[in-house]
């Protein structure tokens, strides 16, 4: 009947820090499976890439991500002594610089973002105003990143109070939600062993760590019968990921989303953002292991 309007469509894209590349692959494969989102929502790093997704700039997003080395990944880092060790301030810079900062009501598919009041713990939804200050907002990862002031409010990283936020795409209008879980696979997985595969290469979280062990010299050397301990930036990824793993867990079992999509990049670090190429392919991956149930939603 021609007065059944079809299902509006919400993708949301979830917290993962340098494993957020991988919502670059899911949205290519969704859309090759003709799954089109009508609005776009996340937190974190999913808020990043849902907001260039929902200004049509993706190809030029994915050009530039798939571009980054090591050396381009340092080169972003501006050290902080303040209220996170990284500032944040030269990837602002650098994405006002080459890619237009529309308000969010303006974009050309609806968009929202997740944020936390450091203040109250409130859960603050970001649906107008500066695209580019919500994402940074949305990815002030505590420890990490800067916290940001807006509106009298200090903010911090959504992930902190719902890293899904498959409640924003429901109030947004989404009939029919698709998520993007970027945790499925961390518990367990956390403070690895193992070096990474390409690690004769380096990568940006070891070069972190000689700086934090450059500091550490000026301390009190440890007995050598005493355990070695974790790196503080291993015990911060480390407890990132089990809060919010927890906390999405228990989210979803009381806001379900429709289909959830849950690429496997645990091996991936905090700051691992030079990777983009695998963690692009474990999207697209992650989508065909659920085609089966996006032939369902397109029947719907």
């Amino acid at each position: 009947m021609s007065g059944i309007r079809a299902p509006r469509v919400g993708l949301v894209l979830g917290s993962g820090s340098a494993r957020g590349w991988a919502h670059i692959g899911v949205i290519r494969a969704l859309e090759q499976a003709g799954v089109r989102p009508d609005l776009v929502c996340g937190t974190s790093i999913g808020s990043l890439v849902g907001a260039v997704y929902a200004a049509g700039e993706l190809d030029r997003f994915e050009q530039w991500v798939l571009g980054l080395g090591v050396r381009e990944v340092i080169a972003y880092i501006d050290i902080s002594l303040g209220s996170g060790l990284l500032k944040g301030e030269r990837l602002m810079s650098f994405f006002r610089d080459k890619f237009p900062d529309r308000p969010v009501q303006d974009l050309a598919l609806p968009f929202a973002a997740v944020a936390t009041s450091l203040h109250t713990g409130a859960e603050v939804w970001l649906r107008e105003g500066s695209t580019l200050e919500a994402v940074r907002a949305s990815i002030a990862l505590p420890g990490l990143f800067s916290p940001v002031l807006c509106e009298g409010s200090v903010l911090v990283d959504g992930g902190l109070v719902n890293p899904v936020p498959v409640s924003l795409a429901r109030a947004m209008g989404a009939d029919v939600v698709i998520a993007v879980d970027l945790s499925f696979d961390m518990l367990g997985r956390h403070l690895r062993a193992e070096p990474p595969p390409d690690a004769s290469a380096g990568d940006v979280m070891d070069w972190i760590r000689k700086l934090q062990e450059s500091l550490g010299a000026l301390l009190p050397a440890h007995s050598a019968e005493i355990p070695k301990m974790p790196s503080m930036l291993d015990v911060l990824a480390s407890s990132i990921n089990i809060m919010q793993v927890r906390i999405n867990r228990s989210r979803m079992a009381g806001e379900p989303p429709d289909l959830i999509i849950a690429p496997r990049l645990a091996h991936l670090g905090l700051l691992d953002f030079h990777r983009a190429r695998e963690a692009i392919e474990e999207g697209k991956q992650a989508v065909e292991r659920v085609a089966h149930s996006l032939s369902d939603l397109n029947r719907m």
